[in-house]
């Protein structure tokens, strides 16, 4: 289902660059405005450190890691 949205009181260099930014790859404006509010809002959720660290696979002790033995 899509639905229609209205921006006003956009200012005239922020609308020019999405004319120009529009033009630049061959589409409407309207179209441009769809793709940007489509790939900032539709991106994939950041996932924190803790969960990024807790899928890292084990590879070994951080004895294995130490170039300092001796």
């Amino acid at each position: 289902m899509a639905t229609n949205l209205v921006v006003r009181n956009v200012d005239e260099d922020v609308a020019l660059a999405l004319k120009q930014l529009a033009a630049a790859h061959g589409r409407s404006a309207e179209a441009e405005h769809r793709e940007i509010l489509r790939s900032v809002l539709q991106r994939p959720k950041r996932r924190s450190v803790a969960e990024i660290l807790s899928n890292m696979p084990n590879v070994g002790e951080d004895s294995d890691f130490n170039c300092r033995n001796g």
